[in-house]
């Protein structure tokens, strides 16, 4: 590793690639070494404009950069990823971590052999909001989740539950502490042939229960996660990056009361969090905020759930040519 800035790659610039060089870019300490992309043509644009170069080929990485960022399609992601943890660079890759448990299995046990860090990209659990509900949170008992969005142009290469409900998936195993006994489930293809929406019931060891709520194909942006624990109520709000916090109150004498509110939230790109919290493990040798461990953990999730769609009748995630990220 270079003993200056860490030279840090991005491989795959369009919609999120992008906003990862310009990001990286105008780190301290960091140092841009460079793009890739298939299309050559958006690799030069990005490059010019984050005043760095384009790479041609993966094999051009090793030596010239120090660490990596990937956000190309998930069917990708390995292909691009292995080699570079084979080389012994650190990687970050966007969620999901890949297309499947055993292809993540695969780049965890080649990033234990070499040693390297391995991030995957679960943006939400960076947002600011999110990070100070963390103290609030004990025992929570009942989970509801509303992720909805419109309909996209990219990202179309997975279902819904990959694509969005993963985000809350990842947060939600974070915080619970517990296995996953049971799933209920649901999606339909609305305007793909894959899952447009999905309502999934989770239930858990703990008792605790979480109903998730993931649509593609909505009117109205809803990105919120409330959680409900004895005598307390938390309420995250991920788009605006809002926090309310409410608890009852048992006076010792008199009747119990109602406190709470809004949360001081200092607001912050997410996606930078993630990014500094990745160059920090590697200089510092820590694990990341997410790790390989807890991309797959999140996978595996999407997985059973999108099996039990499939049991019931819905169709699974298929593997067609990826559009841009």
């Amino acid at each position: 590793m270079s003993t200056g800035d860490l030279r840090v790659g991005v491989v795959g610039v369009g919609h999120l690639g992008r906003h990862h060089a310009r990001i990286l870019g105008g780190l301290p300490g960091v140092r841009l070494a460079g793009v890739l992309d298939l299309n050559r043509e958006r690799a030069r644009e990005v490059a010019a404009a984050c005043k760095t170069e384009a790479f041609n080929d993966l094999s051009e990485l090793p030596g010239a950069v120090d660490a990596v960022t990937i956000a190309v399609p998930p069917e990708s992601h390995l292909g691009v990823a292995l080699p570079l943890v084979e080389a012994g660079l650190p990687v970050l890759v966007e969620k999901p971590l890949a297309r499947s448990v055993g292809e993540a299995d695969r780049l965890l046990e080649a990033a234990r052999t070499r040693g390297v860090t391995l991030a995957v990209g679960h943006t939400e659990r960076f947002n600011p909001a999110v990070a100070a509900a963390r103290p609030h949170l004990g025992m929570p008992r009942f989970i509801e989740v509303h992720r909805l969005g419109t309909f996209p142009e990219r990202s179309l290469d997975i279902d819904v539950v990959f694509d969005l409900m993963i985000h809350d998936l990842d947060v939600i195993l974070s915080i619970v502490n517990s296995p996953m006994v049971a799933i209920d489930a649901v999606g339909v293809p609305v305007l793909t042939p894959r899952i447009d929406i999905a309502n999934v019931r989770l239930r858990f060891a703990s008792g605790c229960i979480a109903n998730l709520t993931a649509s593609r194909i909505s009117r109205d942006r809803v990105r919120k996660i409330r959680v409900f624990q004895p005598d307390s109520y938390v309420s995250v709000d991920y788009a605006a990056q809002e926090l309310e916090v409410w608890r009852l109150v048992r006076p010792a004498a008199g009747a119990p009361t109602i406190e709470g509110g809004k949360q001081a939230v200092t607001n912050e790109e997410p996606l930078k969090r993630e990014l500094v919290d990745f160059v920090d493990a590697i200089r510092t040798g820590r694990t990341p905020g997410v790790t390989g461990e807890d991309g797959r953990r999140a996978l595996d999730a999407a997985e059973q759930i999108t099996a039990q769609m499939t049991m019931a009748g819905e169709p699974p995630m298929a593997a067609e040519p990826a559009g841009e990220r």
